[in-house]
């Protein structure tokens, strides 16, 4: 065994135990006392579904975690990799297509394995607790749409990524940043516009009380909004949500239809004043240039190891190639990759309280974003009491509780 295998074989089983501790830690920390602050939302059957819940997409995460970890050691292990590259190159095509074909089946392979965790999740689970909504069709139609952009959109990015790296030397990896950071901003502008519509219907939200209050908060805090819109968010599942979409004097507020039928107006606004926080304080500029670093920190590194013969010798490859070495880079790079989403993580949980602190401030009634606050929580079953470990890994929003709390404490 080369010093590299042992290191992708540590790599490998250092992050499922993280996971399975994490996971594991999280079911213990659930508790059957009902924190004070949801007295009143939550009555103790509610509050024991909405904790079966978290025990079932927890269970569910497990199992899929174990089941996948297992699958890709032994593919590793029993040369997997250097099998798809034998057939990928009998089509005698050039560096790049042979990469297309290499990656694509490596793709595949994934999709095809995650498939039933997911048909579960959506058809099982979310069913089971009154979530979903969404119909086999419409489910089949949003992986031929998803397909469907990845084709046009994934192909020329990766085909510009294996050709920069094979014809521009050193300074590859700087060009691809540039072009990538470039091609990132673009897309922002064009989502909104070309891609969210594929999946949802978006429509103007209507002439009203809520809208006048919309209107009225935005111009007294000096906020343009190009526009704002209801999502048909329960054609896939009844959760509620709202988000900004796009950038600059072409940001919009998107609703989904669930919010506005569980929140009260005032609720409604505490949750714009909120979102409209991120934009004030500047937190989407801030992670778009953290995005835009680590992108760039990313494909230096991947500079340093491209090529290289004793990691393609623990992936047990008869050639050495560009795209192969970015999978395999994929796989070096992961605690890296786990540091810095600890730390943009970290990042996004005090962006939370910042934004909370700054609606809390604006609002005629701080009391609606708490109560906006509950509300989410009750419909969307969160879980009150997650584990430090787990939040520390996986939330980019601080609990609910913690967020609850400090708002009271703004209002004192």
């Amino acid at each position: 065994m080369t010093s590299w295998l042992a290191f992708i074989l540590f790599i490998i089983l250092f992050s499922f135990l993280l996971e399975t501790v994490a996971s594991i830690l999280n079911l213990q920390a659930l508790s059957p006392h009902l924190p004070f602050e949801f007295t009143g939302i939550y009555n103790i059957n509610e509050y024991a579904h909405s904790q079966e819940y978290t025990k079932s997409t927890t269970s569910l995460s497990l199992v899929e975690n174990g089941f996948v970890t297992l699958l890709t050691l032994l593919f590793l292990l029993l040369g997997g990799f250097n099998s798809i590259d034998i057939w990928a190159r009998s089509f005698a095509f050039g560096e790049i297509v042979t990469g297309l074909i290499y990656i694509g089946a490596l793709l595949l392979l994934s999709f095809i394995l995650s498939l039933p965790f997911s048909l579960y999740s959506t058809f099982v689970i979310e069913e089971r607790f009154g979530f979903n909504k969404t119909t086999p069709a419409t489910y089949f139609l949003d992986i031929l749409k998803s397909t469907f952009l990845l084709l046009i959109i994934g192909i020329p990015v990766l085909s510009f990524i294996l050709w920069l790296f094979i014809n521009s030397g050193s300074a590859a990896w700087l060009y691809c940043w540039v072009g990538i950071a470039i091609f990132g901003l673009i897309l922002q502008f064009l989502a909104p516009v070309l891609i969210l519509p594929l999946f949802n219907k978006f429509s103007p939200l209507s002439e009203g009380s809520l809208l006048n209050m919309i209107l009225s908060y935005t111009k007294k805090e000096d906020f343009r909004i190009k526009g704002i819109y209801t999502m048909d968010g329960s054609k896939r599942s009844s959760k509620i949500n709202a988000f900004f979409t796009g950038l600059g004097r072409f940001k919009k507020i998107v609703f989904y239809d669930t919010l506005l039928e569980k929140l009260e107006k005032g609720e409604v606004i505490g949750v714009l004043a909120h979102e409209m926080g991120h934009f004030k304080k500047k937190h989407i500029l801030k992670m778009m240039l953290g995005s835009i670093i680590q992108t760039g920190t990313m494909l230096y590194l991947f500079s340093l190891f491209q090529g290289s013969s004793t990691i393609s010798a623990a992936f047990q490859m008869d050639h050495i190639s560009i795209y192969s070495s970015i999978v395999f880079f994929g796989f070096i790079y992961s605690p890296v990759s786990l540091i810095l989403s600890l730390y943009f993580n970290n990042l996004s949980r005090k962006h939370e309280f910042e934004a909370d602190s700054y609606a809390a401030k604006t609002l005629d009634n701080p009391q609606h974003l708490i109560s906006g606050l509950k509300k989410l929580s009750q419909a969307n079953l969160t879980n009150l009491t997650p584990h430090p470990l787990y939040v520390f890994i996986h939330y980019s929003h601080p609990p609910v509780l913690e967020r609850i709390k400090e708002l009271a404490n703004l209002e004192n």
